[in-house]
């Protein structure tokens, strides 16, 4: 059994997202909850890594591609000795459209994405708990700079892309690790926890050209070993890669100011709490002269 929740595309085909039973009996039941303390727990997730990393975790490859409509010939798989080099591997050049219209706003990664406005008290509601910027970054100062403006959640399952680019030229500050727990980012958790305040995450202040400050967090997530991100300090492209998720479902979170205009399909697909799917270098949203 399962439950389902809508996705659409950029075209508005709609799509279903299923909660695993197994899924529905961690967080929604006492026992599932008891089993959920442990798995929770960072090292559950190191362990799990570690075996993902072992040559003949290699053997999953093919029937974990299957299962998930994996088209492999998009993929540079040359190098490939693990389950977790797999899971990371890299899109072939020309795969994914980039959009490199200074005023396009782009996604950072294929996903699927909703988009919460934030308040003039810097605070943003995803099913009916209320998360404030404060407590996602642990920065009172710099969650005031994003008061009007939008906070967008990218949530990115197995069979997604996991690496993630840069959604501006710029300049960009040391990242910031928050540590915390590891839940699942599907929805199915968000009734029970505030996952993207108890998860461990690590995020940067990205200082754009087009777009002003931006915030840029990555989520970690049940069964996720490790977020790696490849720069502290550092110059960057528009598009150019900035990381990478191992093994698992993981979400990415940007803070932006009210000077965008999201997507008006985008918009009213959040607003009636469906997904949009999205891709890498896809836009997004566009620059306004507003103040």
């Amino acid at each position: 059994m399962s439950k389902v929740s809508i996705i659409k595309d950029r075209n508005g085909k709609e799509y279903k997202n299923k909660v695993l039973l197994s899924q529905r009996f961690l967080y929604h039941t006492l026992l599932g909850r008891i089993v959920l303390k442990q798995l929770i727990k960072p090292s559950f997730s190191i362990k799990i890594g570690k075996k993902l990393d072992s040559k003949k975790s290699i053997k999953k490859v093919n029937s974990f591609a299957k299962k998930n409509n994996i088209k492999l010939d998009d993929y540079e798989l040359d190098n490939i000795t693990s389950f977790n080099d797999f899971f990371s591997r890299k899109i072939k050049s020309g795969k994914r459209k980039i959009d490199y219209d200074p005023t396009s706003l782009i996604s950072p990664c294929d996903s699927k994405l909703t988009v919460y406005k934030i308040s003039s008290k810097s605070v943003f509601s995803i099913k009916n708990s209320f998360y404030s910027v404060e407590e996602l970054i642990h920065n009172s100062q710099l969650a005031k700079e994003f008061e009007g403006g939008y906070c967008l959640v990218f949530r990115l399952c197995v069979d997604d892309y996991h690496r993630y680019c840069y959604i501006d030229e710029g300049i960009k500050e040391k990242n910031v690790f928050i540590p915390g727990f590891l839940h699942t980012v599907n929805p199915v958790a968000f009734d029970n926890y505030k996952v993207f305040l108890e998860n461990q995450r690590e995020y940067t202040i990205l200082h754009t050209k087009n777009f002003g400050d931006v915030v840029q967090i990555e989520v970690g997530a049940l069964m996720v070993g490790k977020i790696d991100n490849y720069h502290q300090e550092y110059s960057f492209a528009r598009a150019e890669e900035k990381g990478k998720f191992l093994y698992g479902g993981s979400t990415i979170i940007l803070l932006i100011n009210k000077n965008i205009k999201i997507d008006e399909d985008i918009l009213i697909n959040s607003q009636n709490n469906t997904e949009t799917i999205v891709k890498y270098g896809e836009k997004i949203g566009q620059k306004t002269d507003e103040r």
